[in-house]
């Protein structure tokens, strides 16, 4: 009859999906470590638990040697034979040292280290269970959602579904049901952590294999998919028999099967077309709905393989897509760097093109030995070294540098930049291979950076002789009109008592044009005003200077009285003596 200890661990086994081996195990270890605990450290050491009764006994090794020098882990033959008959030297044997009350003193002192075992052995399981189902759909409910994510409750384990795993236009709710692809497995000290994935193109894949018996049996493989999560998806599949319509297949009867697939999706549209081993036919299904009339391809070193696909001129939005999604995806489900044109374009591109093979067919033909060289499009300056020693033929100037570049060089005229230009215009028109000779490249020839001078010294600069200074005459006084920039004004400064009588009126910046403006405020900006400066010669400076020549202003007694007089007239009053008087001081003497 079981005991209920062996009750128990069969009770834990069934809560936590272990077997009786794993548990044992456990405690087996954790009995190990509460007797090193209680009796000392012992190197080797046993624990068995009796599955049936439960019972637990300790093994304490010790090791056979000739003369025991330590009882406690050492025994001599004879007496390792009497335990284990093929005992030889060097053996351990194992005796049973179990202690009177270690029942009682190992449930107490390893019921924790036994609880972690447990915890350990139940988080092995789980990450040996999940770690080989990386790529599969599992269902699960929305248990939170925070800063990393959302967390899905997948029964027996939690699982993350980060923001980049996400769809865009999806919201996710507490208790909701989802189908969530497993994309990473990993360990850590908490337990494994599972990280889950709904905008992955393998859960699209994962959709077709559950809804598509065709593809979940192989009859029907998918070749490539392209996804852009939430928004568009094109797949492209190819029937492994030859019978079978692999689109059909996937789209199902009236669309059924694919209908599923885009509910689950929430809404996403998904291009199913057919595989094709030939590159410009497969081009020509990725861009599905439109129909292009042509495919042409191209690869290059540095833009790679490129295909320009040729659509009607209605169909070129259609073929591009909203924002280009069309074509972007089909770039990325055939692997081709796709360009689209219009019919219209391309014919355009193929009568330029004809025109410039008609152009260069025409250049290489005029190419010969007798060609002259002005048709070569050489400079004034060439052509005249050129033709100094009778050089005007194409074939006498390939001869002239077969003989090398010095034959060049001593022409008069003709130098380093001048060979380098004839070398490039050669090359450009290819004569060299038009001719059937050996290209001849002329060399790089590098001048010389020439050294800056050295500063001259201010001390050790040559001094004038005084012969050589010329006397400065004086001018005679000149006149001139000389515009006066705009004075900064001064940061106000504290004035004394004493100083304000020393203060004269500024001076008006501007003058009105008239008395109405001056009242009334309005007509053209004033004029910047010009003052007059002489020019005289100062004999202390030894230069000639100019001063200033102030015109006196009205004084503000004469304005007012200008002001009044006006007003007079307005109002039909004659004006008063004081603005005669001010009238007849404003106005200046006659020069006659």
């Amino acid at each position: 009859m079981k005991t209920d200890f062996i009750r128990a661990i069969n009770q834990v086994c069934a809560e936590r999906g272990l077997t009786v081996e794993v548990v044992l195990e456990a405690l087996e270890q954790a009995l190990v470590s509460a007797y090193k605990r209680d009796f000392g450290p012992t190197e080797y050491l046993e624990a068995k638990i009796d599955p049936s009764s439960g019972e637990v006994s300790m093994f304490t090794g010790r090791e056979v040697v000739e003369k025991v020098e330590n009882p406690e882990s050492e025994m001599d033959l004879a007496q390792a034979t009497q335990i284990k008959a093929d005992s030889t030297l060097g053996d351990i044997v194992y005796i049973e040292t179990t202690p009177p009350n270690f029942g009682r003193i190992a449930a107490q002192t390893a019921k924790q280290v036994i609880l972690q075992r447990i915890r350990e052995a139940e988080r092995d399981v789980l990450y040996e269970t999940y770690t080989g189902r990386e790529g599969e759909i599992v269902s699960g409910t929305v248990h939170s959602t925070d800063a990393r994510g959302v967390t899905i409750n997948l029964g027996r384990i939690e699982a993350l579904l980060p923001r980049m795993q996400q769809v865009p236009n999806e919201r996710y709710y507490i208790r909701q049901r989802l189908r969530v692809l497993i994309i990473e497995v990993n360990r850590t000290n908490r337990g494994p952590e599972i990280i889950v994935s709904r905008s992955h193109p393998d859960m699209l894949r994962r959709l077709l294999e559950v809804e598509v018996p065709e593809i979940y049996n192989g009859l029907v493989e998918i070749k490539a998919i392209a996804r852009e999560a939430g928004s568009r998806a094109k797949v492209a599949v190819a029937a492994v028999q030859e019978r079978i319509d692999p689109v059909g297949a996937c789209v199902g009867m009236r669309g059924v099967r694919i209908q599923s697939i885009v509910s689950e999706l929430n809404g996403e549209k998904i291009d199913v077309i057919g595989w094709s081993p030939d590159p410009k036919e497969f081009i020509s299904k990725s861009l599905s709905p439109a129909r292009p009339h042509g495919v042409e391809l191209a690869e290059d070193k540095e833009m790679g393989r490129t295909a320009t696909v040729i659509v009607p001129d209605k169909e070129l939005s259609l073929a591009i897509g909203r924002e280009g999604q069309n074509a972007r995806l089909a770039a990325k489900l055939t692997r081709w760097r796709i360009d689209i044109i219009s019919a219209t374009e391309a014919a355009e591109r193929a009568m330029r093109r004809a025109e410039e093979e008609a152009a260069r067919a025409a250049a290489r033909a005029e190419i010969s030995e007798d060609m002259p060289l002005e048709k070569l499009a050489l400079s004034r300056r060439i052509l005249n070294s050129l033709g100094s020693v009778g050089i005007t033929k194409l074939g006498q100037l390939l001869d002239k540098m077969e003989e090398g570049d010095e034959a060049l060089l001593e022409l008069k005229g003709f130098g380093a930049k001048s060979l380098q230009s004839l070398g490039d215009v050669l090359e450009a028109r290819e004569v060299w291979e038009i001719l059937g000779r050996e290209q001849v490249v002329p060399e790089q020839v590098v001048e010389p950076e020439l050294e800056p001078e050295p500063p001259i010294a201010a001390e050790e600069e040559a001094p004038v002789p005084a012969e050589a200074v010329e006397e400065v005459v004086a001018p005679p006084p000149v006149e001139e009109m000389v515009e006066e920039p705009t004075p900064v004004e001064p940061k106000p400064e504290e004035v004394t008592q004493e100083q304000v009588g020393e203060i004269e009126p500024a001076e008006a910046e501007t003058i009105p044009e008239s008395d109405e403006e001056l009242l009334l405020g309005e007509g053209r900006p004033a004029k910047k005003k010009r003052r007059r400066r002489t020019l005289i010669y100062d004999e202390s400076l030894g230069e000639v200077v100019a001063k200033k020549v102030r015109k006196p202003g009205r004084r503000r007694e004469e304005w007012e009285g200008a002001i009044e007089d006006w007003k007079g007239e307005e109002a039909g009053t004659e004006p008063d003596a004081d603005a005669e008087k001010g009238d007849d001081m404003d106005e200046e003497p006659d020069a006659s």
